[in-house]
């Protein structure tokens, strides 16, 4: 391990939420929502069934194409994502 020049290297306990649900358009999304203080009171959410991930916070949900494009899904699919992140993103808290 000499051989790596590490730019960060530190351990945190964080908390994880896993939730499964189903749209009204009948689309399921599988999704683990970390929280930490790394990423400025935004949080991890991954899309467990695709392998994506974004660092995201309630400003990215008001960005257009964001979670389209992250999670490549069509923008009706993405509206009802957004519907459920909004709730569970909350506030940002900034933190040193």
């Amino acid at each position: 391990m000499q051989d790596f020049d590490y730019l960060s290297d530190s351990t945190e306990q964080t908390s994880t939420r896993f939730v499964t649900f189903i749209t009204p358009s009948l689309k399921r999304f599988d999704l683990a929502i970390l929280t930490t203080n790394r990423f400025y009171g935004k949080k991890l959410v991954t899309d467990m069934q695709f392998g994506r991930s974004a660092v995201l916070g309630p400003d990215d949900l008001e960005e257009e194409g964001v979670l389209e494009s992250v999670f490549r899904i069509t923008e009706e699919e993405a509206a009802e994502l957004a519907q459920f992140l909004v709730l569970v993103l909350g506030a940002v808290n900034f933190t040193d």
